[in-house]
């Protein structure tokens, strides 16, 4: 899986965005636990290795980082950003 292409990141001000070329209409601005994740899914990706990953740069307990991983990447998919 991976993020779509239409879908364009920056950072700004500290603030991550990530805005919709084309289809969804709005701005997700995002913490730095979904920024992770959306950066993650620039490249060809599996929710495990990013909780993975995720695992390895923050001291937080594997499965709470799993269930964080797998709800934004519900939201990315409820919004049509990601791509399987």
């Amino acid at each position: 899986m991976k993020l779509k292409d239409t879908f364009i990141t920056y950072t700004a001000g500290g603030e991550h965005t990530m805005v919709a070329a084309e289809g969804f209409s709005g701005i997700v601005r995002s913490n730095k636990t979904a920024a992770f994740i959306i950066e993650s899914l620039k490249e060809p990706t599996t929710p495990e290795q990013i909780a993975d990953a995720m695992a390895e740069k923050y001291d937080a307990p594997r499965e709470v980082i799993a269930k964080d991983v797998a709800a934004v990447i519900g939201k990315l998919r409820s919004i049509g950003a990601i791509e399987d």
